[in-house]
């Protein structure tokens, strides 16, 4: 009898398999419910971050829940930026000039006008000197109209002088711009030594741009005269600031500005907020849903402290904040647990006390800065409960690593043991066959060979 070695080797799998099989499928059970609880609170994770990065952006200390909007009775003449503390109003402008910034053109310029003494260019009060002397950037001992641009626009001192090169029917101008706006940012050109061809140009300097503040009239063309070095006038009116961008004929209708609580506006700021708790809810549902016949169980189903998350949450849509609550503005939770909004209700009770509205949201320790806060001590990537909760997953992940190559450890002794076993076996009935063989009779036909 030959042995079979597949024969052997399947014998050995079966009865390692068998000696490890338990063992294999707890490992397996809890790989499995390990790494589905890791995914989900991975999960839950994500949907925390996205929900506080939406509140976060609702809390910004340049916004407010409570939206206002301001209405131009004219187009391209200007806009408006409307803050929370802006009071309702009508307002009249009239436009009689905009600001702009001061540009001079040095004509007739050459390299050789460049020569030695010092320039000084001053702006807003300041200045800043050009050693004229040492304009040599590229070392090649002569000096070149791009090298003294080179020299202003590259000073340290340069106050907000820009200068550039303007070239035409083969010449070359220097042309000098400042970057601000205003009559107060105008440039002013001296010289000290300098070659009669640089005095000459800066004498008769061409002015491209003068150097002009804004003015507006508050009220009409003969109404209060506002002026700003800028066409943005900050907080003109009490939290409003309003942009210039064109200006009036005389005689011309002025531009209306109406400032007004922007209902659509506020409304969508709160609607944002729904949403994005609506959003996470869904999250919380679906990962710790019960399960049933036609439902999957959720991977944190009956998990306490995933439960204990949603309760604090809905704990502070309970809460009052400013005196004032959620429920006082047609805000509610349904039999769901999401939130809804009664716009009739919404709409009332907001005109009716916009300023109580922007406190139960806004503010230190209100509304948005409770649920900022709360949420980041569950979503901290430090010490946050999440985090711990998936290091401690990670960490049993680890250790089910660890077991199974224990385990493969385990199932190779057993085999080896199995596959000594069997190959002696074979070998010893193999043996036993040959030895049968020597003792078995001769058949007739053998004899008579045998004794013919």
């Amino acid at each position: 009898m030959a042995i079979n070695s597949d024969y052997v080797q399947q014998m050995s799998t079966q009865l390692a398999t068998y000696e490890v099989q338990g063992s294999l499928d707890r490992l397996n059970r809890n790989e499995s419910r390990y790494k589905a609880q890791r995914d989900a609170l991975s999960s839950l994770r994500t949907s925390l971050t996205t929900f506080k990065s939406a509140i976060t952006k609702l809390n910004s200390s340049t916004t407010s829940m409570l939206t206002n909007s301001a209405t131009s009775s004219q187009e391209g003449y200007a806009t408006a930026t409307v803050g929370m503390t802006a009071q309702p109003g009508s307002y009249d402008f009239f436009t009689e000039q905009l600001a702009s910034a001061h540009q001079v053109a040095l004509n007739g310029l050459t390299s050789a006008d460049i020569g030695a003494g010092k320039l000084t260019i001053g702006q807003a009060g300041a200045s800043f000197d050009i050693d004229l002397s040492t304009i040599d950037s590229d070392g090649d001992g002569s000096k070149s109209l791009e090298e003294l641009a080179a020299a202003i626009n590259n000073h340290a001192a340069n106050t907000g002088t820009q200068a550039t090169l303007v070239r035409s029917n083969g010449e070359v101008s220097l042309v000098l711009s400042s970057e601000a706006t205003g009559a107060s940012n105008a440039i002013t050109l001296t010289t000290a030594g300098t070659s009669a061809g640089l005095d000459a140009s800066i004498t008769s300097k061409l002015e491209l741009t003068k150097a002009q503040d804004a003015k507006v009239r508050l009220g009409g063309e003969t109404g209060m005269l506002l002026t700003n070095s800028s066409n943005t006038f900050d907080n003109v009116i009490e939290g409003v600031s309003v942009t210039f961008t064109k200006t009036h004929t005389a005689g011309e209708q002025a531009l209306n500005m109406v400032i007004a609580q922007d209902k659509a506006g506020t409304k969508a700021k709160a609607q944002t907020f729904i949403d994005a708790f609506n959003a996470l809810m869904t999250s919380f549902d679906s990962l710790t849903a019960s399960g049933g016949e036609s439902a999957k169980r959720g991977a944190l189903a009956g998990d306490s402290s995933i439960r204990s998350i949603e309760s604090r949450l809905n704990g502070l849509l309970r809460t009052d904040f400013g005196g004032k609550s959620l429920i006082e503005f047609g805000i509610s939770a349904d039999r769901t647990g999401k939130l809804t909004i009664d716009a009739t209700r919404f709409e009332a009770a907001v005109a009716n006390d916009p300023e109580g509205f922007e406190a139960l949201f806004t503010g230190k320790d209100n509304l948005l800065d409770s649920i900022d806060k709360t949420v980041a001590s569950y979503t901290s990537s430090t010490n946050g409960m999440l985090k711990n909760r998936m290091d401690t997953l990670d960490m049993s992940l680890r250790r089910i690593d660890e077991q199974f190559e224990n385990l493969q450890q385990q199932y190779d002794t057993h085999y080896s043991r199995y596959l000594r076993q069997f190959t002696t076996m074979m070998q010893t009935m193999q043996s036993m066959e040959q030895t049968s063989g020597m003792f078995s009779m001769p058949t007739p036909s053998q004899a008579n060979g045998l004794f013919s």
